[in-house]
């Protein structure tokens, strides 16, 4: 379950892989403000120079990549993690990738009009519209709210699902679609959403502040990152602090836990003939790397 090869390596603090279909993984570098391909024999180059700070990375029912961007983190010398918002930060994005051409575009820019503060990462469901949270920005002496949002790919509607949170962070939907998991960063918790429709969670009861469900936490001093989930219902949630991915039960049991040779293990997808090739992003290594898990992973909708 250790055995990780490194297939790239001299990346900036790097998130969102995909698995194409060609066998590469596209992938974000929040650190250097682009999106970077990685092809089957570990070379890199230039996919998209979005700017920002891209961070979570989809494929949309029409082909096109859809990025949630952070608008960007300062980072210093010494630190691979960022500390604050870039000095340029203005607000978060969702943005919309061209996949020939590498073209970036806004499509959301603010939701309720507030406007978004750190897209973090996204899920397209089985409808063609995509979940999102929005983490929220740190600064010295506080930070924006967090969420989770609905909306669509053509820029027609972004609706709000659940606000405020603290952390929001990775997403992913069931096999079946009718439950939304989202990973808390503070505390490592794993909060589940009952899908009643696209875009439609069920309501929240009152003075809750969302309708999620808390199924598993961890102790110590481990932070969720991104989640991946598995063709089995499990989630594999990249755990920050202790350096593992942590495969957890739809019941909130842990059933398997990985160490991986970097303490930020940010998010991890699957690819290959099996979907059984765990792409994990080793960020403050810098790295992306490979392994084989012991299950297959959800085959995400339009990927």
């Amino acid at each position: 379950m250790t055995d990780v090869t490194l297939l790239a390596t001299g990346l900036g603090f790097p998130e969102g892989p995909v698995a194409c279909p060609d066998g590469s993984i596209v992938l974000t570098e929040i650190r250097n403000q682009r999106c970077t391909r990685v092809t089957p024999d570990g070379k890199t180059s230039l996919f998209s120079p979005c700017g920002g700070g891209p961070n979570g990375l989809a494929l949309g029912p029409d082909g096109f990549f859809y990025l949630c961007n952070n608008g960007g983190s300062l980072y210093a010398e010494g630190h691979s993690m960022g500390l604050a918002p870039h000095p340029n930060y203005h607000h978060g994005s969702v943005q919309r990738i061209d996949p020939k051409t590498g073209h970036a575009t806004l499509l959301y820019t603010q939701v309720n009009g507030r406007k978004l503060s750190a897209p973090n990462d996204l899920v397209f469901d089985k409808a063609g519209g995509f979940y999102f949270t929005d983490m929220g920005k740190r600064y010295a002496h506080h930070r924006d709210h967090g969420g989770v949002y609905y909306a669509l790919p053509d820029g027609s509607s972004i609706v709000e699902l659940a606000y405020p949170m603290l952390t929001p962070n990775g997403c992913g939907l069931s096999p079946d679609g009718k439950t939304l998991y989202v990973a808390d960063t503070e505390g490592a918790r794993l909060w589940t959403f009952e899908v009643q429709g696209p875009g439609k969670l069920k309501p929240k009861a009152e003075f809750a502040p969302h309708s999620g469900q808390l199924i598993a936490g961890l102790p110590g001093r481990a932070r969720f990152d991104s989640l991946a989930v598995m063709a089995s219902g499990n989630v594999v949630c990249a755990t920050l602090g202790t350096g593992y991915l942590t495969e957890i039960s739809p019941s909130g049991e842990v059933v398997r836990a990985a160490k991986m040779p970097d303490i930020y293990p940010t998010n991890v997808c699957f690819g290959g003939a099996d979907m059984r090739t765990a792409y994990i992003t080793l960020s403050d290594s810098g790295c992306l790397g490979v392994m084989q898990w012991p299950e297959p992973g959800l085959k995400l909708n339009f990927a």
